[in-house]
């Protein structure tokens, strides 16, 4: 046997690597003992067994005996013929046991987009797949997983995964997608059909924000989330500039429609005419003008590489954005939309900045372009903004 024991911060995995048969299993014990002991604090452990060939009931007995220690322990990376055993013994009922996941390639596969929290590759004409960035858990991925079961039995049109792979060390959710297509790729490969397109757009929003969340349902809320998200960056910015940011969520009025809050053209597919929702591991309820707020600031304010994020001319973007925003309120007084306009693109000023919350790993040089770019979007126009706040209100 060939035991390993890494902790950071807390986490620790411990390694098991070959047969933890009964000949082993006393000597086995005691080191995992001796390496627990010295390896400080430990608030979680996973017990990671992808290279274990087999283990007897002493083996079991082992690992139960981890299970009881500590409060929050899981084993991942099971083989099916030993998962077949905790099954049968009745371990997958009482612990966390995670089943080895087969590993995809992405090797010269079709980048459709870049989201927040994943890429999105095409596997072939039928597949798409979302790699989670590295450092996703799979209780991340889980959550996403549900979120679209969530939104597909309220009604909206969503892609379900069928499968969750590895991608070398990251998770990845498979997609059956025929014939469909980014409504980014539809822009492009007809510019002339963009109205067309930018109906559908809005009738999408729509149809997602007269869904009413119930009070028992598992969708979080989404102003919470963008709360922590804001005080998730207060290591880039000062705290006068967090607590603007903060006097902006204050002021979204409350609400219980469903949100994507990243609906913008790369997360919307076309399949057959009909548009659908991907991506859908940000999902809340909440008001419509912050799930409005983060697709403005994605589709006209994105900071980066507007092109290979959202995959169509920064142009042509603006236009499907302003085309769909007025199909969206549609019918309103002209003053009602102009005031409403104003108020996603303060709202738009929170998500500009807060999606840095989505990773710790962002290079240098985005951040900083970030920060200098507060300064021209928010701080110079503190007074506008905050009084366009005061007005978030009428909007119900």
């Amino acid at each position: 046997m060939n035991i390993q024991l890494t902790n950071q911060h807390g986490e620790a995995i411990l390694t098991l690597c070959g047969r933890l048969d009964t000949a082993v299993s006393r000597e086995t014990s005691a080191e995992i003992d001796k390496q627990l002991s010295s390896a400080g604090t430990i608030n979680q452990l996973t017990v990671d067994i992808a290279d274990l060939d087999y283990i007897s009931s002493s083996g079991l007995r082992i690992l139960l005996t981890l299970a009881k220690r500590y409060e929050k322990f899981k084993i991942i990376e099971v083989s099916n013929k030993i998962y077949d055993v905790f099954n049968m013994t009745g371990f997958t009922k009482i612990m966390t046991v995670e089943r080895a996941l087969r590993q995809l390639s992405i090797e010269g596969c079709e980048l459709i987009g870049i989201g927040g929290v994943g890429t999105v590759y095409r596997l072939d004409d039928d597949t798409i797949i979302k790699v989670f960035r590295e450092g996703t858990t799979m209780d991340e991925v889980s959550k996403e997983i549900s979120m679209s079961k969530e939104a597909f039995v309220m009604g909206m049109p969503t892609a379900i995964s069928y499968d969750v792979v590895k991608v070398g060390k990251q998770y990845g959710l498979v997609y059956e997608m025929l014939r469909a297509k980014t409504l980014s790729d539809c822009i492009c490969e007809a510019p002339e059909r963009i109205d067309e397109f930018a109906r559908q757009y809005a009738s999408l929003f729509r149809q997602m924000h007269d869904i009413h969340v119930p009070t028992d349902s598992s969708v979080p809320s989404a102003i919470d989330h963008e709360r922590e998200q804001v005080l998730h960056i207060r290591r880039y910015f000062p705290q006068e500039s967090i607590d603007l940011l903060l006097q902006i969520v204050d002021a979204i009025p409350a609400g219980d429609s469903l949100l994507h809050l990243d609906l913008q053209a790369k997360n919307a597919m076309m399949q057959d005419g009909e548009i659908m929702l991907i991506d859908m591991g940000e999902m809340g309820y909440g008001h419509p003008l912050l799930d409005l707020g983060h697709a403005y600031s994605a589709m006209v304010l994105l900071v980066g590489d507007y092109e290979k994020v959202i995959g169509m001319p920064r142009e042509l973007g603006t236009e499907l954005w302003n085309r769909a925003i007025n199909y969206y309120f549609e019918g309103l007084p002209a003053d009602v939309i102009e005031q409403r306009k104003k108020q996603i693109a303060v709202v738009a000023c929170i998500r500009n900045f807060s999606w840095l919350a989505l990773s710790d790993s962002f290079p240098e040089s985005v951040i900083n372009e970030c920060k200098s770019l507060f300064n021209e979007r928010v701080a110079s126009r503190r007074d506008e903004i905050l009084d366009i706040c005061k007005t978030f209100k009428e909007w119900q």
